[in-house]
């Protein structure tokens, strides 16, 4: 009775290794979230390097119009202009042009916010799917390959003996049952 237990949990061990060998889906998902965050982390810290250096440059000129009116007071400067600096320091034009650079930095802002958020999102779902691969790897002490989408091809690791043995497989020559039980073979070996 112990041994027909034996072999129906190594009958049930196998045909959930044959499914995880199978359902490539995991692996892609894990593959295609890592390529969409390498593509948004770079497009958030190029986001957010030209927001901080276009708010240096309006800081840099609202500093300079500053000084300009600061010289400008402190001087004996005839009314015609300290009213000319006034008009153009508060002028209608410039006001106008000042709220639309500000309202587009905090577009910009939202944008990186956003950005942010998604970023967090998909280094949650990579964390999710290392984690899942990290699973997969210590139940069936099988560690996949991903750099090679149309071979099956890995590393058994046997931590007891101290052994890492590489495996590949075309899955256009072999079954999915023939590849595992290749699989099962190497590992029972």
């Amino acid at each position: 009775m112990g041994e027909a237990s034996g072999i129906s949990k190594l009958i049930s061990y196998s045909d959930d290794l044959v499914k995880v060998l199978k359902d490539h889906r995991d692996i892609n998902n894990l593959a295609q979230c890592l390529q969409h965050f390498k593509a948004l982390r770079s497009s958030c810290d190029s986001d957010f390097n030209e927001v901080q250096n276009s708010l240096r440059d309006y800081e840099i000129k609202t500093d300079e119009c500053k000084q300009k009116t600061e010289a400008a007071k402190s001087e004996v400067v005839a009314d015609e202009e300290l009213d000319r600096l006034q008009r153009e320091f508060d002028g209608d034009a410039e006001i106008e042009i000042l709220g639309n650079e500000i309202s587009e930095f905090e577009r910009q802002r939202i944008s990186v916010r956003e950005k942010k958020r998604n970023l967090k999102r998909h280094e949650q779902d990579e964390f999710r799917e290392q984690r899942k691969l990290s699973m997969y790897a210590s139940v069936t002490n099988i560690i996949p390959n991903l750099e090679n989408k149309s071979r099956d091809m890995g590393y058994i690791v046997d931590s007891n003996k101290k052994i890492v043995q590489k495996f590949e497989f075309d899955p256009t020559k072999m079954t999915a049952s023939e590849t595992c039980d290749s699989i099962w073979k190497m590992i029972s070996s």
